[in-house]
């Protein structure tokens, strides 16, 4: 992918719900949520202090994380739906 986040930007790729409850029944998809969890495919350098210096970021590429359910602008590139976010809407890293 040749798109780089700028500053305190994560650009995250949804991870796919399982299609069956525990219990066996199949979700429809006009049922299904999506999924508030993805992994990370690129970020940006990070945010800049008041004084200028660089506040690095806290995840990186390849880290799966959990983030809130209305977080970040949807887009696709290169054929993938993924989102924009700011990494504060980012909940925690699953590790």
């Amino acid at each position: 992918m040749a798109f780089k986040p700028l500053h305190d930007r994560v650009v995250v790729k949804r991870v796919e719900s399982d299609e069956k409850t525990k219990g066996g029944l199949i979700i429809p998809d006009s049922a299904k949520e999506k999924p508030a969890e993805g992994e990370v495919v690129a970020v940006g350098e990070g945010a800049r202090k008041d004084s200028g210096e660089l506040i690095p970021m806290s995840v990186k590429a390849g880290d799966r994380v959990l983030f809130g359910k209305w977080s970040g602008t949807e887009v696709t590139l290169d054929g993938q739906e993924l989102l924009i976010m700011k990494e504060s809407d980012i909940l925690g890293v699953i590790a």
